[in-house]
């Protein structure tokens, strides 16, 4: 009796929690018609970052399954996933949604001996640093939440189920429009701060998502010397409710001009001219400079905010769609997925399968850090990289050597989603 009374407690916890995050984001999903034919189909619940109609098209050809693909903001999915895992067979999207999905029970566990490249995935999803000297930085690495352990929970100790595949993965920033605001060094003065600076005000945006966002701001606040955290990955109730008294100063000033939900907003937001500087994506970078709009992918000398893709069967899929959700996950380690969103400057987990389909000038430039040979493409074709240029923030290496935290849900996130939806309304 005590473990039902326990399970219904978490479950209406994580309820809670959903909805909460719904709040969070306004934006509907597109319609899904679905092609009914003697292929299985595989239901895709993602963000848009990876849910690229290149890729739809790629793996239905290869693997010969119907792929439908269902992309939405970061808060939205993992509202949807974990409220009705009925929805989806496979679940894209980023570390920090593990902890609801599991606890919510919405996914099942992944057995490692079904992922052909299992043994190709480097260390960073499995140890949390690409080198043993790297600093891990705060909060939810991806390690601590990959194992499934003996009684149920969590964990970075190795056993024979995972609660996720890892794939694509980056380190986050801010973006900047470099004839709004001056150009900065990499790791010497461009800065989180900047996203709290006063001579910014009423042309910041920040990615309405409690659970990233949040660590941006906190990462300012830090960097304008305006309050300190005795470990910003986890934060104590004290230290949520001083960061959010700050930043709604700051937002009674007009500070902030506003949140966005998805990739595209918040290219729009910085190709229309209405933001000079604000959390963004590599793939929303890409976006604005295929616009024409300058703007410049900072490498703060605070570190980065990192991510780990994460790809989740769900609880309720079984049979012939388990087995074509297998064939997707291990299709997105064959080796030209990898390189196909390495041009939208993310990386995958074991980039050497894809480095013989990437031209010398492109692993040059995204992985090796190093100035590129000849003009370079974005996913959608556009020129995104000029000859002569050089990745901000260095090498795959050099980059993941600098995390000052991941994307976590706290102990605190009850709070922190009150908060920040105080926050984004007022």
């Amino acid at each position: 009796m005590t473990t039902i009374k326990t399970y219904k407690s978490g479950r209406r916890k994580v309820l809670k929690q959903a909805c909460a995050l719904l709040a969070t984001s306004c934006t509907g999903f597109p319609a899904i018609i679905s092609a009914r034919d003697a292929k299985p189909t595989v239901r895709v619940l993602g963000t848009h970052v990876t849910l690229q109609e290149p890729l739809r098209q790629r793996a239905e050809k290869e693997l010969g399954i119907n792929l439908v693909y269902s992309p939405g903001g970061s808060a939205q999915v993992l509202f949807r996933a974990s409220m009705d895992p009925s929805v989806f067979d496979v679940y894209e999207q980023w570390s920090n949604s593990m902890r609801v999905l599991w606890q919510s029970r919405a996914i099942q566990s992944i057995d490692p001996d079904r992922i052909d490249y299992w043994g190709e995935i480097n260390p960073l999803s499995k140890t949390g640093r690409l080198s043993p000297g790297d600093s891990i930085g705060a909060g939810d690495a991806p390690h601590r939440l990959l194992y499934v352990q003996p009684d149920g929970s969590l964990g970075s100790q190795p056993t024979g189920e995972v609660s996720y595949l890892p794939y694509v993965h980056n380190a986050d920033s801010l973006g900047y429009n470099p004839q709004r605001v001056p150009e900065g060094q990499p790791y010497e003065t461009e800065s989180w701060g900047w996203l709290l600076d006063p001579k910014h005000a009423g042309r910041v945006a920040i990615v309405n998502a409690p659970s990233i966002g949040l660590f941006d701001l906190a990462l300012a606040a830090r960097a304008r010397g305006l309050m300190d955290f005795g470990d910003i990955g986890n934060m104590t109730r004290g230290e949520v409710n001083q960061l959010f008294d700050i930043l709604m100063r700051f937002k009674a000033e007009g500070h902030f001009r506003g949140f966005w939900n998805s990739v595209p907003h918040s290219a729009k937001l910085m190709s229309r001219g209405e933001v000079d500087v604000q959390s963004m994506f590599s793939p929303g970078v890409s976006m604005v400079r295929a616009t024409g709009t300058p703007c410049l992918y900072a490498a703060p000398k605070e570190g980065y905010r990192a991510w780990q893709g994460v790809m989740c069967l769900s609880r309720e899929t079984r049979g012939e769609q388990e087995e074509a959700a297998y064939q997707y996950m291990n299709w997105w380690l064959s080796g030209w997925p990898g390189a196909f969103i390495s041009k939208q400057g993310y990386y995958i987990s074991n980039p050497e399968r894809s480095r013989p389909l990437m031209s010398p000038t492109e692993w040059d430039y995204w992985y090796q850090g190093r100035a590129a040979a000849a003009e370079l493409r974005g996913p959608d074709g556009s020129v995104t990289v000029q000859p002569g240029e050089e990745r901000r923030g260095g090498s795959y290496a050099q980059r993941f050597s600098n995390i000052a935290v991941w994307n976590t849900v706290m102990p605190t996130f009850d709070l922190t989603v009150q908060r920040w939806n105080e926050f984004v309304i007022a």
